[in-house]
């Protein structure tokens, strides 16, 4: 199966930056896919193969705690690696989040060399 990540951020800009950071990583084009927030996602995962979700917490509609919450409750969504990125930074917020089901978890402004450890770790099976 190829590989497809799914960009969730109700900001197009920081979708953008997504996208671009993983370009500069030398991630295909061709592998992206972008929802604006948790329920244009959900029925996106819905239909498609996605290998890897990058998804931010605050967004209208369904939020991203929200989303992986009801993720994490269907079987075929179990072993799905989620990243949350988002500019919630707090210590309880990530516990929160790892308990609901990500990944892993990386604070906003990203950068190359951490987005990129974190897709590996996350690809990889390696936890926060």
């Amino acid at each position: 199966m190829p590989m497809r990540i799914l960009i969730v951020d109700d900001s197009r800009i920081m979708r953008n930056i997504v996208k671009n950071t993983l370009l500069s990583l030398k991630y295909p084009a061709d592998v992206f896919t972008e929802a604006a927030d948790g329920e244009e996602a959900f029925s996106i995962l819905e239909k498609s193969e996605i290998s890897l979700l990058l998804l931010d917490w605050n967004m209208p509609n369904l939020n991203g705690l929200e989303l992986v919450k009801r993720l994490r409750s269907l079987e075929k969504f179990q072993n799905l690696p989620i990243i949350m990125v988002t500019s919630e930074a707090a210590k309880y917020n990530i516990i929160e989040a790892v308990k609901a089901g990500v990944t892993d978890y990386l604070v906003k402004p990203v950068n190359e060399k951490s987005l990129q450890e974190k897709i590996r770790n996350a690809l990889e099976g390696t936890n926060v």
